[in-house]
């Protein structure tokens, strides 16, 4: 491959399916973010103070309760010891009676709906087999992920970077294809849209800004991952200190992150191609 592929690589076999798989966890975000936000107009309509006593409906104790399928004028007419069974069913530990106790006063005071409570009652299990059911698939997909990303080489090593997790390797790798395709760190920092460029007009010299020219989602990924760096890893976050408070030329905050997006580039690359050449060495 040339110096400048901004014609995009196709991933083949295993990049292939993880470019497909990237697809797949791209729908199921958007399906669990609509269920999340209809089970929220849920709770505003019918129980408003749930959250009041979790946190997040999403815990196991809130979902074990809300699983009962019971409105606030309903609930405070089971004994503690019911709802403690009911909860102990999804959690041994860490929420008791207490919470129990704390909902069902909340209940009590409810300001919630009361009317069409049998549909109210079947709006919530419909919403809640939909969650269980994403979040089935999301489980599913991801143990193929595990297994497909098992047969790249250097994968264990990315992994092993604090800040880079399963996500940020598959989805890497989904939009890169084989790095064996690549001569230089420099051809996938232009594929991300990374590389620099000078806005400049006849003496005007302007600020020097990416390109944006390349893979969004790759960029985005780049971004989301160096931003969890900065705040985890160590060396990323003395690095993104030396970059932004730096007496001579310092830079701002975005530019050191695209420093940083360009730097991970230039480790995983020889990461990769140093473990394919011991694989091969061995072979």
């Amino acid at each position: 491959m040339g110096d400048t592929p901004n014609e995009p690589t196709i991933p083949q076999v295993v990049y292939a399916e993880l470019r497909v798989a990237k697809k797949i966890r791209d729908l199921l975000t958007v399906d669990l973010q609509t269920v999340q936000g209809q089970i929220h107009n849920w709770l505003d309509r019918y129980l408003p103070e749930f959250l009041t006593v979790f946190k997040s409906w999403e815990g196991k104790a809130a979902l074990q309760f809300l699983r009962l399928g019971a409105l606030p004028h309903e609930l405070i007419h089971f004994t503690d010891q019911f709802l403690l069974d009911h909860l102990r069913k999804a959690v041994s530990r860490s929420v008791g009676l207490n919470k129990i106790l704390e909902l069902k006063q909340a209940a009590k005071e409810s300001i919630g709906l009361c009317q069409c409570s049998s549909m109210a009652k079947l709006e919530l299990a419909t919403l809640l087999d939909k969650y269980d059911l994403i979040q089935e698939k999301f489980e599913e997909l991801d143990n193929k992920i595990d297994n497909l990303i098992e047969y790249i080489p250097g994968v264990q090593q990315m992994l092993a970077i604090k800040g880079v997790g399963r996500d940020t390797v598959a989805g890497f790798f989904a939009e890169v294809g084989n790095l064996q395709d690549y001569s230089h760190p420099r051809q996938i920092i232009k594929l991300a849209g990374l590389s620099l460029k000078e806005n400049t007009s006849g003496k005007h010299k302007g600020q020097t800004k990416i390109t944006k020219r390349g893979r969004k989602k790759l960029r985005a990924l780049l971004f989301r991952v160096c931003m969890i760096m900065v705040s985890k890893n160590s060396a990323f976050k003395a690095l993104h200190a030396y970059y932004t408070q730096c007496p001579e030329n310092p830079l701002k905050k975005m530019q050191s992150l695209i420093a940083l997006c360009n730097k991970l580039i230039r480790i995983f690359l020889p990461l990769v191609r140093n473990n394919l050449s011991l694989v091969k060495s061995e072979c």
